[in-house]
């Protein structure tokens, strides 16, 4: 019995010890297995962290790179758009091409980024799953995995908010450029409207002074301003520069409300008298039309210092502080109807009557030969000095005795000894050519064309001055550009082809890239000893 009861406790202990063997057999695999899958879990995560550490930095340095391209193009931009309002919207569609290439940029980024989460989160699930289908894991390991998951979540979470903090960096930089672009085109914008304001307020300013002048020309009082005029052996209906003078006075008259007169000289013994009829009348201008009258001027200017007086064609009372001497770039006019003449003879012989040679007359002949020369080479010019600007019939004898050698176009710069060269050329069937005003209505069929010195400008302005009391002593110069000197507007018996001629050399003159030449060594300089009244 004892023995039986022995060997059931040896037995019992026996089954003990294999049965501790054995669970500790078991544990230890159990110990061994858990701790080779945690290993496996660790070095995956690890994986994983190092993955997405890797697309961090990769992130951070494509950022960094799409921010210092969107600064370098703002700033290109900036800079561009400084210079012009289109190259500015230019720019700005450029740096807004740009922007979106850097959006569409930073949206593949975020995929790529999202792409790599998501690999990594189907990683983590993998580990977790295999973690969970370990029915002998630990509690311990559990722990450890949750734990783990936790710190790949937050390490996620802090990627994530890096990304964000990257995206809206960006973003903001973006801004910042398109703000800057926006902020420079307005000023841009404001610039280009300052400166249309700038020249409105030029443009507004110019008619302002036009309207001024205007209206300061319309509101002229010359009542009780009394203007004379002395004429010279012409007379007032000659037909030329008296009767332009007159013209311009009686424009002046009804314009401003002051009182003209004339007085004509029948010969150079009148010049005197008539001008100390206005001095004795109290006249506040007075007028001479003739350089014949400047000895007459300079006596009575010097007895009457406070007394205004003004003289057509004469310069050598420039000197005079109470003279104003009316000149005019007379060579000009001439010059054109030179061409006129050079032009249109078929005989290629042309005439020229003056009514008196001297400087201020020579100049007219000066500007007519050259005329004629530049237009026609081989043209012969006749000249006759009728040496007196009041005898028609010295004027027209001179006509006939042309037309016997072959002329067919006359010029005069005669006075009223000019009818009578208009009078000779009408009744020989040829062209003449007036002067001082347009002649045409004198004789249509007859007149080519004429030599125009607005000499009734030249008074106007003198008179408008004197009532304003602007008027000074010295020379006033009437030219071209002035339009002081020009060809009549009457250009009936002008063919068209002459005319386009004409119109083309008063341009070069206005240019001055043509001179007429005024006096005889600037004539002779250029075409010889061909004017034989000087």
């Amino acid at each position: 019995m004892r023995r039986k009861q022995l060997f059931a406790v040896l037995m019992a202990g026996s089954m003990a010890a294999s049965l501790a063997a054995c669970g500790k057999t078991d544990t230890k695999k159990t110990t061994a297995a858990t701790e080779k899958k945690t290993e496996a879990a660790t070095e995956k995560k690890t994986e994983v962290a190092t993955t997405e550490a890797k697309t961090e930095k990769a992130t951070e340095k494509e950022t960094e790179a799409a921010t210092e391209k969107e600064t370098e193009a703002a700033t290109e931009a900036k800079t561009e758009e400084a210079s012009s309002e289109e190259a500015t919207e230019a720019k700005t569609e450029e740096a807004s091409s740009e922007e979106a290439s850097s959006e569409e940029a930073s949206s593949e980024d975020v995929s790529a980024q999202a792409e790599t989460e998501e690999e990594s989160s189907e990683v983590a699930t993998e580990a977790k799953t295999e973690e969970a289908s370990s029915e002998e894991a630990t509690e311990a390991e559990t722990e450890e995995a949750s734990s783990e998951e936790v710190s790949s979540e937050e390490a996620s979470s802090e990627e994530a908010s890096s990304e964000k903090v990257s995206s809206e960096e960006a973003s903001s930089e973006e801004a910042s450029s398109e703000e800057a672009t926006e902020a420079d085109t307005e000023e841009a914008s404001s610039e280009e409207a300052s400166s249309e304001e700038v020249s409105e307020a030029e443009s507004e300013e110019a008619s302002s002074e036009e309207d001024t002048e205007a209206e300061t020309e319309e509101d002229i009082d010359g009542t009780g301003f009394k203007i004379g005029m002395v004429t010279d052996v012409g007379g007032v209906n000659d037909g030329s520069f008296n009767q332009s003078a007159w013209e311009g006075l009686q424009r002046a008259a009804e314009n401003f409300g002051c009182e003209v007169k004339y007085i004509e000289s029948k010969g150079d013994a009148d010049f005197v008298p008539n001008i100390e009829s206005f001095l004795d009348e109290d006249y506040d201008l007075i007028i001479c039309t003739g350089y014949v009258m400047a000895d007459a001027v300079r006596d009575a200017a010097e007895l009457n210092p406070d007394q205004k007086f003004a003289i057509v064609d004469d310069a050598s009372n420039a000197d005079l502080d109470n003279v104003t001497c009316m000149m005019f770039e007379q060579e000009q006019a001439s010059y054109l109807v030179g061409l006129a003449a050079g032009y249109t003879t078929e005989s290629n012989v042309v005439g020229f009557v003056v009514g008196q040679a001297n400087e201020t007359m020579n100049s007219f002949g000066y500007g007519y030969c050259a005329g004629v020369l530049d237009a026609n080479p081989d043209a012969t010019i006749l000249q006759y000095n009728a040496n007196s600007f009041g005898d028609a019939s010295a004027g027209k004898t001179a006509v006939n005795t042309m037309v016997t050698k072959g002329a067919d176009v006359v010029f005069h710069a005669a006075g009223g000894t000019g009818l009578g060269v208009i009078d000779g050329c009408k009744e020989n069937g040829i062209w003449a050519i007036g002067v001082d005003s347009d002649q045409s209505p004198l004789a249509p069929e007859t007149i080519l064309t004429s030599a125009l010195k607005r000499v009734d400008n030249a008074c106007y302005d003198a008179t408008k001055k004197a009532i304003l009391g602007t008027l000074e002593g010295g020379v006033a110069t009437y030219d071209l550009a002035a339009g002081g000197v020009d060809i009549a507007p009457t250009t009936d018996n002008l063919s068209k082809d002459v005319l386009e001629k004409i119109e083309d050399a008063k341009k070069d003159i206005i240019a001055g890239d043509l001179v007429v030449p005024k006096n005889q060594e600037e004539f002779e300089e250029k075409y010889g000893d061909v004017y034989e009244l000087d």
